[in-house]
């Protein structure tokens, strides 16, 4: 079970540190507002029946001054429960945009990181930190109060009648003993209520992006059984996790009841026996409720927090998983002045049973082109993500010249790298928006000539593209992505260009422009490719998921075998 205030929460927000010295503060004067509020209204009651008691020392005479001073009491009780709010909600809002940059942050560290799904993270940067509303504006104040004003009250009331404070001191404690007892409970079928939710929010995901190929093959609505057996599921997690919430919070106000009752109980009948003054005894009857008061609003505040602490837990483990122990970071070399050497490198993910690459090494030397061929599955996107930084081998090591990859500026090294993937990205925007993503400072004419050079002569700069691509071709996507990575080369300083399978999709004459493009980039080439047409651009290559390492002088690379059929 995790402990009422993530000490991470606290490192990571500091936001969260100046709201806590604020809440104690506020705590501290609104247990005061309390003692004094029970001695107004003891002695204005006491006066009233006419007990005896010390007329009040005020501007005002009689009742009437008491009824003043309580007047004023409510009015900085009231402002205290605004002020305390208002506090959370800023602390609250800060602490989510900062989770979630961090959250971001470690995504684009791993952007090829498949341990956690991309429709989990949006559930839980958005309706799962969300909840954290609840933690901050409700459960984190009560729980610094329940931490001075019981405390506060107990002392006072030890100084009126120490019998009336050893009950409260008895009994008090229970309550934070069952409340522990069922935050365990809580705790768990939370967890399995957000592990359904992650589920439910995945199946819908893969749902609507499979929605053609489950329709083509006429699938679609068999699907549906197994979304609502998921949604169903869901329900009844959350109904299990309400019926906690209300059978705690009754088993909570029944004990602080019965324990409020014992002290009136005894105080009665030492009234009645003669051994307690009725001021007295009206003061501790108006304190005991308040000393159990904030204790019991934790068990009943912790069921509106457990929803946003259980989704801070689980964005907190993908930040730190992201984040690796690193010296300072060494300033990579050029790629197109120095070797770039793979030595005996491996990659096995997670729950894999396989090694996705294995045991692969080669040297490139400036300015060659090297190809990396195989059949498909033995590595080669993998040795493409590993050079690039997306990926940490499991075994072996990358040389940039003298430094290791593991030990560089990896956002320094990617800057120096101009990358057209097997599923190039687009986002919403125009062709024109998308290619600019190359260098951002290039004019109309300069996309233009790129688009021209990577076979887009037909593509319209002003063209709207949609979300994820939609209304581009494949092709069209591969030509929109080298035309990115030229313009990267030609004014981003880009110095190595990475390609994987860049003219899959393309006819044979669009294909002609685009390897005549990358052979006048004039850089370093790493490329994946079956095609034929690039492979002869090769002054090395290698292959991979093999034992064997070829080299070829430029031209004379045709018939080599590459892992697949002709």
């Amino acid at each position: 079970m995790a402990p009422p205030l993530d000490p991470r929460l606290v490192k990571r927000a500091t936001a969260t540190r100046g709201f806590l010295v604020a809440v104690v503060l506020t705590g501290i004067a609104n247990a005061c507002c309390i003692i004094v509020q029970a001695w107004l209204i003891a002695h204005a009651v006491a006066g009233v029946f006419g007990s005896g008691s010390t007329v009040f020392p005020g501007p005002l005479p009689g009742f009437g001054a008491y009824l003043a001073a309580l007047a004023a009491v409510f009015v900085v009780r009231a402002g205290l429960s605004w002020l305390n709010p208002w506090l959370a909600h800023r602390a609250s809002a800060s602490v989510k945009s900062q989770l979630r940059a961090d959250l971001m942050a470690a995504r684009l560290t791993n952007p090829l990181d498949a341990s956690t799904p991309s429709s989990t993270l949006i559930h839980l940067a958005t309706q799962g930190l969300d909840a954290l509303d609840g933690y901050f504006s409700k459960y984190l104040p009560q729980l610094v109060m329940a931490a001075f004003i019981p405390l506060l009250i107990l002392a006072v009331v030890a100084g009126q009648d120490g019998e009336s404070a050893l009950i409260i001191a008895v009994t008090l404690p229970l309550i934070p003993l069952f409340m522990a007892l069922i935050g365990i409970t809580t705790r768990e079928q939370v967890n399995r209520r957000l592990k359904y939710q992650n589920r439910l929010a995945n199946h819908f995901a893969d749902l609507v992006t499979g929605l053609p190929t489950l329709q083509v093959f006429g699938r679609a609505r068999s699907q549906l059984k197994g979304l609502r057996i998921t949604e169903q599921r869901s329900r009844i997690e959350t109904m299990k996790t309400l019926r906690i919430a209300f059978l705690s919070g009754g088993v909570l106000e029944l004990l602080a009841t019965l324990s409020v009752a014992l002290v009136a109980v005894t105080v009665g009948f030492r009234v009645v026996a003669g051994d307690l003054d009725l001021t007295t005894a009206l003061f501790i009857l108006v304190l005991a409720p308040e000393a159990y008061l904030p204790v019991r609003l934790v068990g009943v505040h912790f069921h509106d927090s457990a929803d946003g602490t259980a989704a801070a837990d689980a964005v907190l483990r993908i930040i730190e998983a992201a984040e690796t122990p690193q010296a300072q970071p060494v300033t990579p070399p050029a790629p197109g002045a120095t070797e770039i050497v793979f030595d005996r490198v491996s990659v096995r993910y997670p729950g894999t049973d396989r090694a996705s690459l294995d045991n692969l090494s080669f040297t490139m030397r400036p300015g060659d082109v090297l190809a990396l061929v195989g059949r498909s599955g033995a590595g080669k996107s993998t040795a493409l993500n590993v050079l690039m930084g997306f990926v940490r081998p499991t075994s072996g090591s990358v040389r940039v010249g003298d430094a290791d990859l593991s030990e560089v500026d990896l956002d320094a090294w990617r800057r120096q790298i101009a990358w057209v993937g097997q599923n190039p990205g687009m986002l919403r925007g125009t062709i024109a928006s998308n290619v600019l993503l190359g260098y951002p400072g290039a004019t109309k004419a300069q996309i233009r000539e790129a688009l021209d050079r990577a076979g887009g002569e037909e593509l319209a700069l002003d063209r709207p593209i949609a979300d994820d691509g939609e209304g581009l071709s494949a092709g069209e996507r591969r030509r929109v992505a080298l035309a990115r990575a030229l313009l990267r080369i030609e004014f981003g300083g880009a110095q190595l260009l990475v390609l994987d399978e860049p003219t899959a999709g393309l006819d044979q004459a669009t294909e002609a422009q685009a390897v005549a493009a990358v052979r006048a980039a004039g850089v370093g080439v790493v490329v994946v490719s079956h095609r034929e047409a690039l492979l002869r651009l090769a002054d090395e290559m290698v292959s991979v998921g093999g034992d064997r390492e070829q080299t070829a002088p430029v031209g004379g690379n045709e018939g080599v075998d590459d892992g697949t059929d002709a």
